[in-house]
């Protein structure tokens, strides 16, 4: 284990963290090096009421328990997260649609994330050079031919996305290795990260609506390419984020709760899952009592409930939009 000292930035976003968090938070060093950084390379323990950072590799720990630092602060300051309820009954591709899912739930947040870092000297010419290190130990460039068939696209695709995040307008220094060793997936990354910078990114509310279309997005240009849809938005779960005028609404003008063909983790039963009216994303997934699951009585009680007064008796998380 690396004795290494929090530089005086990342201890202020400890204490940050520890002033909201229940329990203590710490951070420790192991002494990998591998010469570049991924997101990979920190891992969180829960240690009773104490959660452990352990910052494995060690090629650039200041920014990578800050990066893992503001992640977890975004959670307690009340940003949108996401949850994983529904199941296909097949554990390995509910982990591959997880795991996506996950990594485009990141780099929304890192909109918010990279540029705070950025701002407190947590990211400087070698961090950005060992970040783009980090590219080329992830994916391997495109074929010459059958790149559009290419089962790695995917995966290209939400590095690169993640790479113009970290990047913004320095991208271009990079901008022709990038094309020439991922002509397809570079340039239908841009494209993603258009739609996703659409409209600012700073609120709750931004983050929602930007995951919201960028899982839209991602769907979309995977179908273009013949590959499979990660179809997040019926399979991943989003914090609502509800005005107080929304909230006194009944539920069936926010939500339609339709029979999943998908079953619930919870119960193994198929689920009923509530998309926002809006948007079409998954909000939450219930499970009606047996007797009551092909009740209409039931679903008409549910839906002439005020939405805040369901969301509390469920005790279904949502966030009260500024």
């Amino acid at each position: 284990m690396a004795d290494i000292k929090l530089a005086p930035a990342v201890q202020t976003l400890l204490d940050q963290v520890n002033e909201l968090f229940p329990g203590t938070v710490m951070v420790q060093f192991g002494d990998k090096h591998a010469g570049y950084v991924r997101d990979d390379q920190v891992e969180q323990h829960v240690l009773k009421d104490r959660l452990l950072i352990w910052v494995d590799d060690i090629t650039a720990p200041q920014y990578s328990a800050a990066h893992e630092l503001s992640h977890l602060l975004m959670l307690l300051q009340g940003f949108p997260q996401i949850e994983f309820n529904l199941t296909f009954g097949d554990d390995e591709l509910d982990e591959q649609l997880m795991a996506m899912s996950t990594q485009l739930f990141n780099v929304v947040n890192h909109v918010v994330i990279f540029p705070a870092l950025a701002g407190h000297g947590l990211i400087d010419d070698k961090v950005s050079d060992e970040f783009y290190n980090g590219i080329f130990a992830t994916i391997d460039p495109e074929p010459e031919t059958g790149a559009e068939d290419d089962a790695q696209n995917a995966l290209r695709l939400l590095v690169l996305l993640d790479a113009l995040v970290f990047y913004g307008e320095g991208i271009s220094k990079h901008e022709k290795e990038l094309s020439t060793n991922f002509p397809k997936t570079y340039a239908a990354a841009k494209k993603l990260c258009d739609v996703m910078m659409a409209k600012k990114i700073n609120t709750p509310f931004d983050v929602r609506r930007a995951l919201v279309r960028l899982y839209k997005a991602f769907d979309a240009q995977l179908t273009d390419w013949g590959l499979p849809a990660l179809n997040s938005a019926a399979f991943t779960t989003v914090t609502s984020v509800l005005s107080e005028r929304q909230l006194r609404l009944e539920m069936r003008q926010m939500f339609e709760i339709f029979h999943s063909d998908l079953k619930d983790k919870e119960s193994g039963e198929r689920a009923y899952v509530a998309l926002n009216r809006s948007d079409r994303q998954n909000a939450f997934v219930m499970t009606p009592p047996k007797e009551d699951a092909d009740s209409s009585s039931f679903f008409k009680e549910v839906y002439d409930t005020p939405v805040k007064d369901f969301l509390e008796a469920h005790n279904i998380s949502y966030i009260v939009r500024d």
